[in-house]
This record gives structure tokens, sequence and C-alpha cells, in this order.
């Protein structure tokens, strides 16, 4: 009898679903508690810090939905500003056998400036699932080399915490290059994490201050200093690009690299040709050869959207009809109903937008 009472639990909750759609379940269960979804997953902010006056650490408890994700990965995290939901793609720093995510903010753009005013303990905000292929390999390396610049921290860190919960038996070195060390991220906490771990080194490079480990900006002879054995090292690097492209130059193909950088394109507004509708709002434009995002906000729709570079899909939409160019890639496509990118996709002729 025991043994049939979870599937009678989940029979009744498959039910209470069809009994209140259209909305669903989780429509109502929010009105109580916003993490009691079960489909959508939320995370509440349960601490709050300041490491730097241009960053926030957010401390995030995900809902039961939450799937765990990979040290590296980064996780599109949305917020409603001005009643716009809006995402951007942000890397947990904190080990992957935490059972809370850790989101470390540099004050720039919209939705990161929000989250380091606006959100306080006790805010809710809505997580996707861990998406991204820069994350350590099964196997881990003997000799893994972390280069971090600013911000850029927050990935390799993860992987950081995480091999050494793993009680990694290899060499790791952690370089961070920062303007000095009062822009420094997380240095309390690297010197912990040394002082736990045997074999991990930290090395701290001032781009623009003296007293650093290292001083100025990448060179490879950096590298011959910290770690000598570096070309037989997986090299994980997150930051600015120039130090991202610097270290790639040095090391080939044993580098791999997260970049949140948008790619230089280019949009030819001169021979656009074609009118854009936008179907349930009943908009119309004619196609001026910019991405259909811009075109959308231009004709006075909010919708919704996130990193504005072909990344976070949060401005994925339906085109029921027409062609359009991707901008990264160059592809033409034109099928009906077909899921597109609005801010990366540009109309070839008339298109049709479920928007």
């Amino acid at each position: 009898m025991t043994a049939l009472i979870p599937r009678r639990v989940r029979s009744l909750a498959s039910l209470a679903e069809a009994l209140l759609t259209p909305h669903g379940m989780d429509r109502y269960l929010e009105l109580v508690d916003p993490m009691l979804v079960r489909r959508e997953i939320r995370g509440l902010v349960t601490a709050v810090r300041k490491q730097t006056p241009d960053t926030v650490t957010l401390t995030v408890k995900p809902s039961r939905a939450w799937p765990g994700f990979t040290a590296g990965q980064y996780v599109r995290v949305q917020v409603e500003i001005d009643g716009v939901r809006l995402t951007r793609c942000y890397s947990p720093c904190g080990s992957q056998y935490d059972g809370e995510l850790e989101f470390t903010v540099k004050e720039q753009g919209l939705v990161s400036g929000h989250l380091n005013r606006a959100i306080g303990v006790g805010s809710v905000v809505n997580l996707s699932t861990p998406d991204g292929g820069f994350t350590l390999p099964a196997a881990r390396p003997d000799r893994v080399l972390l280069i971090a610049g600013g911000s850029g921290i927050t990935p390799v860190l993860a992987m950081a915490r995480t091999l050494v919960d793993e009680g990694h038996t290899g060499e790791i070195v952690f370089v961070q290059y920062s303007n000095g060390p009062a822009d420094a991220l997380y240095r309390t906490e690297l010197a912990e994490l040394a002082a736990r771990h045997p074999g991990l080194r930290v090395v701290h490079a001032y781009t623009h201050s003296k007293g650093g480990d290292l001083n100025g900006f990448f060179a490879p002879e950096h590298l011959a200093r910290v770690a000598p054995w570096f070309r037989d090292a997986e090299a994980f690097v997150c930051g600015p690009k120039p130090l991202m492209d610097a270290v790639r130059e040095e090391l080939g193909e044993r580098v791999h690299t997260e970049e949140f950088t948008p790619p230089a394109l280019t949009f030819d507004t001169a021979n656009a040709e074609g009118q854009v509708r936008f179907k349930r709002s009943g908009r119309e434009c004619a196609n001026s050869g910019k991405p259909l995002l811009e075109q959308a906000e231009e004709a006075g729709l909010s919708p919704e959207h996130g990193c504005r570079m072909g990344i976070c899909f949060s401005c994925t939409q339906l085109k029921t009809a027409g062609r359009v160019r991707n901008a990264r890639t160059g592809e033409i496509s034109g099928d009906e109903d077909e899921e597109i990118q609005l801010c990366i996709s540009v109309p070839v002729g008339d298109v049709e937008i479920d928007a």
C-alpha cells in the first residue's frame, strides 16, 4: 500500500494541473510563494555583499527544478525591469557541488545595473538550465592553468573550487589579472582556497599598479615564471578579449575560453526591402535592414531579450512566414513556423513574426 502513495500523489498533481489549465498549477503556486513552482526554475537571493564598488556578489538558493551545473557553465538570469522581462548570462562561481549558487556581477548594462542596485535578500529571480561548453574535461588534467581577468574570474573560480572539492591531485595555477589589489575579486577566498589545497598556487597580476606577484599585462614570460610546465597544461581563460587573444596566441589549441563579447556584425540598411509584420500586436513597418529585435523596438514593442548577441536565446520568437539571414553565420532560412533569435535575424524581404 505504501508503494502506491507516490503514484497516487503524482496522479493527483497531474489531475490538478489539468483542472487548472490554461494557466497551470505554477501560476497559482507562485501567488503563494514563487519558489513553489515546479516547472520553471527560480532563485531566492539569500545574501548580498559588495566586494568592490562596481560589483555585487549574490548568493542564490535555486528552486527544486534546478538540475545542477558543471563548473564553467553559464546561467541565464531573468529579471523584470519597468514591466519588461530582461535576461543576461552569468557564470556561477561556486563549486558545482554547492547547494546554492553564487554570482558576481559587474555594474555595466541594464540587467547588471539592476542586480547591483535593486536586488536584495528575499528577491526572487528566474533562472535557466545551465548551458555552455567551457568546462573541465571529465578526465581531469594533471596540470591545470586557470587565467582570469576582472569579472571574468567567475567561471574559472568555479573550476578551482570544484577541483579543490574533488581533492585534485595534480598542479593548479590560478593567475588573476586586475588593475590593483582593490580590484582583485575574491582575493581573500582565493588565499583560503590555496591554504586548503597544497596543489593550488594563486598568482596576482596587477596591470596598473605595483606590488603584484606579476606586474603589467599578460606576457609569455608570466607563464614561464609561475607555471614553467604551461605548454603541457590545459588552460582555461576568461576575461577581456585582449587577454584571451594573447593567451590563445601563445598556447594555441590547448586554450579553452569563455567570452560574451558581441561579434562585429554589419547590416546592409541601404538595400533593405520588404515589410515586417508583427502578427499578434498588429504592428507593421518597412524593413530597415536592422536585426528584428531593433525593428520590433522601433515599432513600439518590448520583446523579451538579454544578451543582444545571439547567446542567451531569450529573444527567440516564431517566424510564421518569410526569410531571414543569420547575421552571425550569413545563413538564410525560409521555413515557415520557425523559431529564430530576433537579435541576430535580419529580414530578407517580407517577414511575419508571431509577436
